[in-house]
């Protein structure tokens, strides 16, 4: 009942077209049903036959299945175009975390041990609402949408798959745009940049080996702990002193295994760490530089190692014109100037980024946190959710984007 939705109150919609205030009840509906369905990368089954039920219902043309559980919609502009038709491309990720629910809702997860915990159910429930609302009146622009229905972007990645796929071509697509709720922001207010926006990520196991032995005579060991402790303190010197100070970097070793009792000297020690930074001119460096650092640490102490390190995904960088045209877009629908942030960079990372390789395009952030409501716990967290006010704004923001870029 749309009784029992949120108090749209908190944030002044009045700048959100009339008809797309009156779906936002459908939206939040979407996103409810969606939320007590989460499904891990690249098994969105139900998610993925949920869109498909309602796109084929509007009767709009699509194609799913694409790498695995991925759908794109395309939506035709039936106004004339004063040149050629522009094609934008609106990307949406779907999947969810292994995160057990905490929060005591009416949607909460039904699927033990996962979660939206991180709102893509609410990305997709946007981009519905924009399917819904552009196919309804695709007389109001020209050119071409493509709606994008993206699995596995919480790992391992479901972008580069679906590019592989060809979904920027057959049309071809000019420009993309995508959001992320971020309850790191307030509801109303839209994070948006040129540039870099989120950071690179790269990840790496290493395994040092030593000699093990008995505490009382470490004479007769090679210590695998006393070599790790120095590698970890050692790699921290990277960013500050091997890194520009003016690019941003973050080397952290969050994981570091090793013995067994406390009067054995452990033979092996095992630590996994990530690496994250904007600056793409840094593709490749932390990757020989901290394999320099454990190499040479081994060395001098007599042990030996294992590295293992790869790359997940590049750094999301916005196109200077795509972004301003979101800016310009986000500063009509948002209540006043303060409401457009700027300053929103986070080494997080989102595969978002693949799409900006290959076409012009922007990804923003769309406040999503509201601390009276008791909607401000941080992303991946099991209580995390989202004022669904959020929602309709993304909705008009989109469709926004397409009337400006396309028209």
């Amino acid at each position: 009942m749309i009784s029992a939705f949120p108090s749209l109150t908190s944030v002044d919609l009045s700048r959100i077209r009339l008809s797309i205030r009156n779906l936002h009840p459908q939206i939040i509906e979407w996103r409810r049903r969606l939320h007590q369905q989460p499904e891990l990368g690249f098994q969105e089954k139900l998610t993925s036959s949920f869109i498909a039920s309602k796109l084929q219902e509007w009767g709009v043309e699509h194609q799913t299945g694409i790498a695995t559980t991925g759908i794109v919609a395309i939506i035709k502009g039936e106004k004339l175009p004063t040149q050629h038709s522009k094609v934008l491309a609106i990307r949406a990720d779907m999947d969810a975390l292994p995160v057990q629910e905490l929060n005591e809702v009416s949607y909460r997860s039904q699927h033990d041990g996962l979660m939206h915990a991180c709102g893509h159910d609410g990305h997709t429930a946007i981009a519905l609402g924009t399917a819904y609302y552009l196919h309804q009146h695709r007389h109001d622009f020209a050119g071409i949408v493509k709606i994008i229905f993206q699995p596995a972007e919480e790992g391992p990645g479901g972008a580069k798959p679906m590019i592989e796929a060809g979904v920027l071509k057959n049309p071809d697509v000019d420009a993309i745009i995508g959001l992320h709720l971020w309850n790191n922001l307030s509801v109303g207010t839209v994070g948006v940049r040129p540039g870099a926006l989120m950071a690179a990520v790269e990840s790496f196991d290493c395994t040092i080996s030593g000699r093990g032995g008995h505490g009382a005579m470490p004479h007769q060991t090679v210590d695998s702990v006393v070599v790790a402790a120095q590698v970890v303190n050692a790699l921290q010197t990277i960013v500050s002193r091997n890194v520009n100070p003016i690019d941003s970097a973050v080397v952290t070793i969050g994981k570091l295994h090793a013995g067994t009792k406390r009067n054995v000297i452990a033979d092996t020690a095992d630590m996994s760490g990530t690496v994250r930074y904007f600056n793409p001119t840094l593709v490749g460096f932390f990757k020989n530089r901290i394999e320099q650092v454990i190499s040479g640490i081994c060395e001098a102490q007599g042990a030996k190692y294992d590295l293992n390190y790869w790359s997940l995904y590049p750094a999301v960088i916005n196109n200077i014109a795509i972004a301003e045209l979101v800016r310009s877009v986000a500063e009509d629908v948002v209540e006043t100037p303060l409401g457009i942030v700027p300053e929103c960079q986070t080494m997080g990372a989102e595969d978002m980024s693949f799409f900006l390789q290959e076409v012009p395009g922007c990804y923003f952030f769309l406040g999503s946190a509201n601390p009276e409501k008791g909607l401000a716990y941080p992303h991946h967290h099991p209580r995390f959710d989202f004022d669904e006010t959020a929602l309709a704004m993304g909705v008009e923001i989109f469709v926004r984007c397409v009337e400006k870029f396309c028209n």
